[in-house]
């Protein structure tokens, strides 16, 4: 069975789609793993970083979304979401890239979540709510090495959904005052999460992005990172650069991901964090 692996942060901004999506290409593409990337994020960045606005918009259109799959689940008698046409094979924009699949998400996304959350569950949404994608990827997930899923910056429903079904998770922040203030809160959320649902969820760590080397107010929160959370902190540091933001553009091809990701030490960062990982659970 594939290992789940959710990134997770409450503040927007903090490079955590693109340090999601280039960790599912890294792990394809160097590391020769199956991967499926699940969108779960409303904002749909990850989907339009993988397939391109255009593709995104006909898969919209004719309903090829996570979103069909929650809206399922507001009116059970009426079956629309179709697992094979929505899950989109063989994405990104690295042409060597042969082994990412995708799961897309839609900006409809937004209002579904706020009804979700309006039904009428235990403190977790234990009774059902929760459980809509476990029961929608059953039949695939041993199809994957590992399933990433890109998570809204929130801890509703359908954030929820993805903790569920996961075996570690990642947080992904700027090493500032306002990114990290609110850490120790999704911890102890999910903590409280997984006791109440008698599941193991394990903190795998802190990813620090959009790292400025000549910011002292950077370097300070850094080092107060790895001397005073109780979480590991990542060795692999993700710099601000210009290449993060090239990458956001499906509409340029790549043929390698070195190609893609190489500048400013990005590559080093991907590859040394996707070991890490791989490492932790495969030994």
């Amino acid at each position: 069975m594939a290992i789940v692996i959710p990134t997770i942060h409450l503040k927007g901004g903090v490079a955590k789609t693109t340090m999601t999506v280039g960790l599912a290409e890294v792990m394809a593409t160097e590391f020769n793993k199956k991967v499926l990337l699940i969108d779960l994020d409303p904002q749909t960045n990850a989907t339009v970083m993988l397939i391109g606005d255009r593709n995104w918009q006909e898969l919209n259109n004719n309903g090829y979304t996570l979103a069909t799959l929650f809206e399922e689940a507001l009116d059970p008698d009426d079956t629309k979401f179709i697992l094979d046409k929505t899950l989109q094979t063989n994405v990104s924009n690295i042409s060597s890239c042969k082994k990412l699949d995708l799961l897309p998400s839609s900006l409809d996304l937004i209002n579904i979540q706020d009804v979700l959350a309006k039904m009428p569950t235990g403190p977790f949404y234990s009774d059902n709510p929760i459980e809509i994608l476990k029961k929608a990827i059953r039949p695939i997930k041993y199809n994957y090495d590992y399933i990433l899923i890109d998570c809204p910056p929130n801890m509703g429903i359908i954030t929820l959904n993805g903790l569920r079904i996961a075996n570690g998770y990642l947080i992904p922040t700027i090493p500032d005052v306002l990114s990290t203030y609110g850490i120790p809160y999704v911890v102890d959320r999910i903590d409280e999460f997984s006791n109440n649902m008698d599941i193991k969820i394990e903190a795998l760590g802190i990813v620090v992005t959009k790292f400025k080397e000549n910011s002292k107010v950077h370097k300070t929160t850094l080092g107060k990172l790895k001397k005073g959370m109780t979480q590991h902190v990542f060795s692999s540091i993700f710099k601000e650069s210009n290449q993060v933001a090239m990458a956001a553009d499906f509409n340029k091809q790549y043929a390698t991901f070195k190609q893609k990701w190489d500048e400013d030490g990005q590559y080093n960062a991907f590859y040394n964090l996707g070991k890490e990982i791989i490492e932790r659970y495969e030994g």
